[in-house]
């Protein structure tokens, strides 16, 4: 199973999902834990954190085993940040 590297700690689980008709193993981390952890370790903002994760993490796809986020809040996706 292929990991996000430095996240070691957000992981909170394994998954067997279908991908590209066929069943893998993946690692299941929390969106939020990977946020707090970017807040602390990078000194970033939540919505800095949030969209860094967004574009580098959630949105990489590296292969059938990419590991999955999975966030409290579900309406995550649709936070508006001020400017």
């Amino acid at each position: 199973m292929k990991k996000w590297y430095g996240f070691d700690d957000c992981v909170i689980g394994t998954a067997s999902i279908w991908r590209d008709q066929q069943m893998v193993d993946v690692l299941v981390y929390s969106g939020d834990q990977m946020i707090a952890s970017l807040m602390t370790r990078s000194e970033m903002e939540e919505e800095e954190a949030h969209e860094y994760l967004e574009f580098n993490v959630i949105g990489a796809y590296i292969g059938l085993d990419t590991p999955v986020v999975c966030f409290d809040d579900p309406e995550w996706d649709e936070r508006e940040y001020e400017d």
